[in-house]
């Protein structure tokens, strides 16, 4: 293994056999990027390699045009949406992507996430927002980089920061989760699902369950990520 990449690689292959060990993922329909923002280059799993085979080696590097800059594997077919993320997203450093059930469910409602309880607030303070299905003619074109466009298209029409909302749904697709790391990234795609779960049930046991109220939402997220937050031993 390349010297100048391992660590980025090593990164990238152990959040990837996280999204599988945590059940986010069915058969290879799943992926895990990580970003070396100093070497403008990142790192995905190969597409359609099965986890108990993946090794830390078969870790692709491409640079932000979707050049391989490192492997002799085919990077993931999802590769152009990572791309656009890091080129349009200075500030995260991984991104993951699942087809997680409850995940996928709320995807072809086409519907947000409500935030209806403290494990949701304590993560953000929004609705998980689902972007609309893509447009014709952004399907005919370059698909997958065109998904990058449906995510930021989604964040500028609800007016919502990446930063704050490290999650989308995409409509009648799946999830994309992002974050300082890829690590966190996979951290996030587990909270989504379940998130995702807790909100079906409530639909579920009471169809006009209300949204969370304002001043919880606030005091739970802010005791975990506020100026005076106290959650935790930090």
């Amino acid at each position: 293994m390349s010297s100048s990449y391992k660590a980025l690689k090593q990164e990238c292959y152990e959040a990837n056999m996280e999204l599988d060990a945590l059940n986010l993922v069915i058969y290879t329909f799943g992926n895990v990027s990580a970003v070396d923002r100093e070497k403008k280059v990142f790192a995905i799993k190969p597409s359609g390699v099965p986890y108990e085979t993946l090794k830390p080696e078969d870790i692709v590097i491409l640079d932000f045009e979707n050049n391989v800059i490192e492997g002799e594997m085919r990077p993931s077919s999802d590769t152009k949406t990572h791309a656009f993320l890091y080129k349009n997203w200075e500030n995260i450093g991984g991104i993951a992507h699942t087809h997680a059930t409850y995940s996928v469910a709320w995807a072809q409602s086409q519907l947000d996430i409500p935030i209806f309880g403290t494990t949701h607030a304590d993560h953000l303070t929004a609705d998980i927002p689902c972007a609309p299905p893509m447009r014709d003619e952004l399907i005919e074109g370059n698909y997958e980089h065109n998904t990058g466009i449906q995510i930021l298209d989604c964040f500028k029409d609800k007016n919502l920061s990446y930063e704050e909302v490290p999650m989308v749904l995409i409509g009648n697709h799946g999830p994309f989760t992002w974050g300082k790391d890829a690590a966190k990234a996979v951290y996030n795609s587990k909270v989504l699902e379940e998130v995702a779960k807790m909100a079906l049930l409530t639909k579920q046991i009471n169809p006009e369950a209300p949204r969370m109220k304002d001043s919880l939402i606030k005091k739970h997220y802010e005791r975990k990520h506020g100026k005076n937050a106290y959650y935790g031993q930090n």
